[in-house]
């Protein structure tokens, strides 16, 4: 989300204001003015401090499945943004990377939904996207932050698209690097205490939208080229990624985040893919949640199968641990 200088100016003011509020609600919880709610099993949220994708499912799907391996009950806490109520493309896409192996609450009060996950038996939950959402008390609290972003100079929301300060990274135990890790500088005075680690996204494979059972390595679809769409929080950082793959691209689409496609989407994405020479589309795994409505599309539609590395994995795990055994909890 790119705002005009003009306009992020006459937004200055609106943002200021939020950050009072923001800082005001932080210090309300951090004084015990607001109380947090506590739930009897350990809870580890994953968030960032910007609007916009960080890798925060492909976080808790990676989390999810390490839990799992180790023979863990797990369950993710969710407000399903711009769901349904009960759902969300990313709690689909959730659900359908980790096989149906774990319980979903779903909803703005997440201490409530868990109290009703931990009746049916859980030893670890997972907040998504809950590093802002301070009223359910947690044991870790992990944040995302895009390494190819500069936030030093970024603004508040609604004139930027950082949701809290730079300053907000001291409550993190834990910080994960997406994205050009190696020149990546932490933007805040005590940078030293955090536990910085670093990650990247790596390609499984692609996803036949009518035959989504096989993965196909990028020489099985073709050569090209392709069109690119999706509608994510962070666009750029998927045509990056093509390109990181080597997949040929002739042009692209960005949506909303969280776009729910329609046969007018389709129409001109297969007249624009036409006017590029496209042989096909590329997507995202999330965006192949949002377009199980449409019908047969005239060109092959790839999705993008990633999964999240976690660099120097066996420490980020001692760290974690650490970090919940200093709370009194252990899984």
């Amino acid at each position: 989300m790119k705002i005009p200088p003009v306009v992020r100016l006459l937004l200055w003011p609106l943002s200021v204001v939020y950050g009072v509020v923001v800082r005001l609600r932080v210090w309300m919880y951090a004084r015990g003015v607001r109380k947090q709610r506590r739930l009897k099993t350990p809870v580890i949220s994953v968030g960032n401090l910007t609007v916009g994708g960080t890798g925060k499912t492909p976080m808790v799907i990676w989390l999810a499945e390490r839990f799992l391996a180790e023979g863990k009950r797990v369950g993710i806490l969710s407000r399903g943004y711009r769901g349904d109520g009960k759902t969300s493309d990313e709690i689909e896409l959730m659900r359908y990377r980790l096989n149906n192996r774990v319980l979903f609450g779903v909803g703005k009060n997440r201490y409530e939904q868990g109290r009703l996950l931990e009746e049916k038996g859980v030893d670890v939950f997972l907040v998504d996207d809950g590093y802002q959402h301070l009223q359910l008390a947690r044991n870790a609290n992990i944040l995302l932050l895009d390494g190819s972003r500069k936030l030093k100079n970024e603004w508040l929301l609604p004139a930027g698209e950082l949701r809290e300060p730079i300053s907000s990274s001291r409550r993190a135990d834990l910080i994960v690097v997406t994205r050009k890790a190696e020149h990546f500088v932490l933007e805040a005075q005590d940078s030293l205490t955090h536990n910085i680690f670093y990650s990247q996204m790596q390609l499984l494979g692609f996803r036949d939208l009518g035959r989504p059972e096989e993965e196909k390595y990028l020489s099985e679809i073709g050569p090209g080229p392709f069109f690119a769409f999706c509608g994510i929080g962070n666009p750029e950082a998927f045509l990056e990624d093509l390109r990181w793959w080597h997949v040929p691209i002739c042009g692209h689409k960005f949506f909303r985040d969280h776009h729910r496609y329609r046969q007018g989407d389709a129409n001109q994405l297969e007249e624009a893919a036409t006017k590029k020479g496209a042989v096909g589309f590329v997507t995202t795994e999330k965006d192949w949640m949002n377009l199980k409505a449409l019908g047969k599309l005239a060109m092959p539609v790839f999705v993008a199968a990633v999964s999240l590395s976690v660099r120097s994995e066996s420490e980020f795990s001692a760290c974690l641990e650490r970090k919940l055994n200093s709370t009194g909890v252990s899984i």
